[in-house]
């Protein structure tokens, strides 16, 4: 169920916007009244461009690639209202002593610096009109298995939103955290790894997570998109207006 004025005329950024959680966040806003910058490195976020839908191909593991977003929201509307950072995913899934330094590095990079990256560069503008949302996607991960460089940065993601909430709160700008769960989407269209795809050990590997996330849920059920999404929007909008530092677990009772 959507409020179509909740987001009337609200410019919001939504990274990671191609594919899964982001794509029907951005879908939701749409619907909601909002103007959305759509931004992900693929090309398919080609596909959600409208009269109100922006889209932008930018790489966000770079400081390059977040001011170039936060700039074109500003060109086209003026303003920044709300930032959703949901680009990150595990890469690889093996047991810690598996990875190599470059894969450690790589899961830091891909889950950790875009949302670094993307609340510096929308910081200046939000502060400049004394109001705005922010709304880092972390994860229950946090507490798994085989997946403990994205644990780590999804664990930098709460401390930066924690930290960022503290600096900001004065400045009318609320930074909150959304952590799902295991989350049941369409298979994704450009995986997030195209190496080992068929190698057996990889599979039982991820299959462990599988079983843990399930096993970890008080519901024993992955959740939805739009379980997820309505969490997201909900810290976006103004229904969470004395909500600020807070890190949610969307997760089925699975606290992360």
């Amino acid at each position: 169920m959507t409020t179509p004025v909740r987001f009337h005329q609200k410019v919001a950024i939504v990274t990671g916007a191609a594919q899964g959680i982001g794509r029907r966040v951005t879908e939701r806003l749409q619907a909601e009244g909002a103007w959305v910058l759509a931004v992900d490195r693929s090309e398919l976020v080609r596909e959600l461009a409208s009269d109100t839908v922006l889209t932008l191909e930018v790489d966000l593991e770079t400081v390059e690639g977040a001011q170039a977003a936060a700039q074109a929201a500003l060109d086209k509307w003026g303003r920044i209202d709300i930032l959703i950072n949901n680009v990150g995913g595990t890469i690889w899934t093996r047991p810690y002593e598996h990875y190599t330094s470059t894969q450690i590095e790589a899961e830091i990079r891909r889950s950790l610096f875009p949302t670094l990256w993307s609340c510096h560069a929308v910081l200046p503008s939000m502060q400049a009109q004394g109001s705005g949302a922010i709304v880092n996607v972390s994860s229950i991960a946090t507490r798994s298995i085989n997946r403990v460089p994205y644990a780590a940065a999804k664990g930098g993601v709460n401390a930066l939103t924690a930290s960022l909430a503290f600096e900001n709160a004065q400045r009318g700008i609320r930074v909150n955290a959304v952590s799902p769960g295991g989350t049941e989407a369409p298979p994704r269209r450009i995986p997030r790894n195209t190496q080992n795809q068929e190698d057996p050990q990889e599979a039982i590997w991820y299959q462990q997570i599988v079983d843990q996330t399930v096993a970890s849920s008080l519901m024993k059920r992955y959740g939805s998109l739009d379980e997820q999404a309505a969490s997201i929007l909900f810290f976006a909008s103004d229904e969470a207006s004395y909500i600020t530092g807070t890190v949610l677990p969307v997760g089925g009772g699975d606290q992360g």
